[in-house]
């Protein structure tokens, strides 16, 4: 290991690096991109198999203490290995709850005296008791343990003000210190001709039409459902197509698929799989606006994406950020249901060239005001010192 900065040294813990895990991954792998050049020492350890290529994508070492159970992911090797490496950090910051890596990072922490911080990640919001209430009976059992991991924690981090208040409440048992912190999304990406090429041919029946995009795990609590039904409700032009970009676990592509072709818009869906890096950001530049009609986000870091690249959001108000957008006039929101899938696009076919072309301006303000890097860094930096400083040691 390189010779100690003179800023903070710092260990994130997190159950995996694979970008196909969703949006807490996206967020720290800026996050980290950026501190690195504050002059901050970072390390990651996941529950991830050691022998994983992924891990060498990232932009700093990664520890892979692997294989594990895919669900839950038990291994005592967590533990052990934050023991056997605190001394060579400051702070740690534990990301996400409901898996090993959130109970062992706990244990390992406590174990060597290690201060952290926890993100939530939007793992306490109440979609998922309602949705799921037999699980939120067992994690509320499970809570006499993983409780613990937020009462002591140095700071529990939110990610707005939204998701702090949804999550007020869903378990009982322990009390935490909670702390808002700006999140983040990287800035947009310049792309070439070759970019756009590549993208054209992962939907290449798209050709040239304008299309709106949806960029996010294929998942159910993402409301795809819903946005293919107000697609088919409330596009105008015929030439309007939908890009419906990201990875699926299961079966569920198949029942879009198929739900999509129910509708009568299957020529008009376009299912490019999961984008990364410059082909994500040419399909992200490339269209009209972004469409996530979400049932729960805790921050939603493709939108915070979108905005970077001037393109307005119709968005649900479940995703915690939708008032920042809603207030700087960067997209459009309305309910998750079929009827506000249906509105927000609707809204947007309605708007002339010229109103759409002022809500790009205004996205990319949203953006700059709100979800910037540095800011977000900066705001994760000052919880770390404070954990630092007022660790009992």
């Amino acid at each position: 290991m390189p010779k100690k900065q003179s800023n903070l040294c710092v260990l994130h813990i997190i159950a995996s690096v694979s970008k196909e895990t969703g949006g807490p991954v996206e967020g720290l792998t800026q996050s980290v991109r950026y501190r690195l050049t504050q002059g901050q020492y970072i390390e990651v350890v996941t529950l991830d198999d050691v022998d994983a290529a992924f891990l060498n994508d990232f932009p700093c070492q990664v520890h892979g203490i692997g294989p594990t159970s895919k669900k839950y992911g038990y291994t005592p090797k967590l533990a052990e290995w934050i023991v056997n490496n605190a001394h060579r950090f400051d702070v740690a910051v534990i990301h996400g709850l409901w898996n090993h890596a959130s109970i062992g990072g706990w244990q390992g922490c406590t174990k060597a005296k290690l201060p952290y911080v926890l993100f939530t990640h939007g793992m306490m919001d109440p979609w998922f008791k309602k949705t799921y209430p037999l699980k939120h009976w067992l994690k509320q059992v499970f809570w006499l343990i993983q409780g613990r991991v937020l009462r002591d924690a140095s700071q529990v981090l939110f990610t707005s003000e939204e998701e702090k208040r949804l999550a007020e409440g869903v378990f009982w048992g322990y009390q935490y210190r909670a702390k808002v912190v700006a999140y983040a999304a990287a800035d947009a990406l310049a792309t070439t001709p070759e970019d756009d090429a590549v993208f054209r041919e992962l939907v290449p029946n798209l050709d040239h039409h304008p299309y709106l995009l949806y960029l996010s795990r294929i998942h159910e609590k993402k409301g795809c459902d819903l946005l293919l039904e107000g697609f088919a409700k409330a596009v105008q032009r015929t030439e309007l197509q939908l890009v419906m970009a990201g990875p699926c676990h299961d079966d569920l592509i198949d029942k879009l698929k198929l739900q999509a072709d129910q509708l009568g818009i299957a020529d008009k869906v376009h299912w490019s799989g999961m984008l990364k890096g410059n082909i994500k950001a040419e399909a992200f530049r490339g269209a009209e606006a972004f469409v996530l009609t979400s049932h729960q986000e805790n921050f939603g870091i493709a939108v915070a994406e979108a905005l970077a690249y001037g393109k307005p959001v119709l968005i649900s108000n479940q995703i915690n950020i939708w008032r920042e957008i809603e207030s700087g006039g960067g997209g459009i929101v309305a309910e998750d249901t079929v009827e506000g899938a249906t509105k927000v696009i609707a809204q947007w076919e309605k708007m002339s060239q010229v109103q759409r072309n002022q809500m790009s301006k205004s996205a990319r303000q949203v953006y700059e005001k709100n979800f910037t890097i540095a800011a977000a860094a900066c705001d994760l930096t000052a919880a770390l010192e404070h954990a630092k400083n007022n660790s009992k040691g």
